[in-house]
């Protein structure tokens, strides 16, 4: 007997010795390793609207008062990308393929990058807009899944952007209801799909998924990478009004995307008053002192110096990968009494005499 409880202690023993060191890799896992710093630092302004901005001979003027075009002005300033939405069958030609790739073309030959922003809708696609495109109603999920794949796929081949947007601001998915996130659609299916044909189509370029605003995105970007949707690039819009003007959260925030995702993160979409007057008779978004962060006034300097400091502190996030400023050409083209002009003249980057402002010097290298 006193054998038997022998064999059985040197058996325990023996036992213990192989999984002691299992339990102990499994209670002090290997951290992650450190991503590697991004390649890339955008400078950018969407500059989507300029196409039909020029059809109206706006003169405008560089910030030495020299009479300039809107590319020339913020490409000597140093902008270094262009964004650009598309829409796909538009009511007109505004973001509509052959407009956007020949936009393309242009800022490609004056030296800038392009960003395509592919909003899977015919028209503006947002966080409480995402209408699936009237050619596809009434496909069924295999069907759309092949139809964002495909059209994916055509556009970017043809337009061979180095950032590709795929979707936005979809906070609740795309291509509703199909795609919608929160009644339970199939929202990662097809943005599998899109990620897939882009990069595909242009294996080089960086696939960057939007979010508007900060709060939840932590969720949202974890769900991604836990559905396995192979993106490259966070992207985020960031108005204070609308998201919050407490920027040092949204430091907080981008840090802990940093940190937990391990993406590239981009401000996609930005903007700030340079005064809160009006320039048409379109009904402004921002006009009002309490839509302002208080450190910042609606001023030149003022606008300024609230993009400098964003700057700032996408330098100092540890993967911070650029800005985009938004809206940046949407000066009041249709004339003073246009009630159809612009709702965001007064955040524009050129003032209603339509010289540059001094907000360009964010665009520096």
């Amino acid at each position: 007997m006193k054998r038997f409880y022998k064999n059985i202690f040197y058996s325990i023993m023996i036992l213990l010795f192989f999984l002691l060191p299992a339990c102990s890799k499994e209670s002090n896992p290997q951290p992650e390793p450190e991503p590697d710093a991004p390649s890339f630092f955008i400078r950018g302004a969407d500059l989507s609207l300029l196409p039909d901005i020029e059809k109206y001979g706006i003169q405008l003027y560089d910030i030495n008062g020299n009479i300039s075009d809107m590319l020339s002005i913020i490409k000597a300033a140093g902008c270094n990308t262009v964004r650009m939405r598309l829409w796909y069958n538009p009511a007109d030609e505004n973001s509509s393929f052959e407009q956007v790739k020949d936009f393309a073309a242009r800022v490609k030959a004056k030296g800038m990058d392009v960003w395509l922003c592919i909003h899977y809708s015919d028209t503006w696609a947002d966080p409480g807009n995402q209408k699936t495109p009237r050619a596809w109603n009434y496909l069924h999920l295999a069907e759309l899944k092949d139809s964002v794949y495909q059209y994916t796929y055509r556009v970017v081949s043809a337009i061979q952007p180095l950032y590709v947007q795929t979707g936005n601001e979809v906070n609740d998915g795309f291509l509703w209801p199909l795609g919608r996130i929160s009644t339970g659609g199939s929202f990662y299916e097809l943005m599998t799909e899109a990620v897939k044909a882009a990069k595909a189509a242009a294996p080089a370029a960086h696939l960057m998924i939007h979010y508007a605003g900060i709060d939840g995105v932590a969720l949202f970007f974890n769900q991604l990478k836990y559905k396995n949707v192979n993106f490259d690039v966070i992207g985020l819009s960031y108005y204070p009004y609308y998201h919050g003007k407490d920027m040092s959260y949204l430091t907080s925030v981008m840090n802990s995307l940093s940190k937990n995702i391990q993406r590239p993160i981009i401000i996609a979409e930005t903007s700030y008053p340079f005064t809160l007057q009006w320039n048409d008779l379109s009904h402004n978004l921002i006009g009002t002192a309490d839509q302002l962060i208080d450190s910042f006034p609606a001023s030149p300097e003022g606008q300024r110096a609230y993009m400098i400091r964003l700057r700032h502190i996408m330098e100092g996030v540890k993967l911070g990968s650029g800005f985009c400023y938004w809206g940046g050409e949407w000066v009041a083209y249709k004339g003073p009494d246009a009630t159809d002009g612009s709702p965001w003249e007064n955040q524009a980057l050129f003032d209603f005499e339509m010289k540059a402002l001094p907000v360009l010097d964010v665009f520096k290298k």
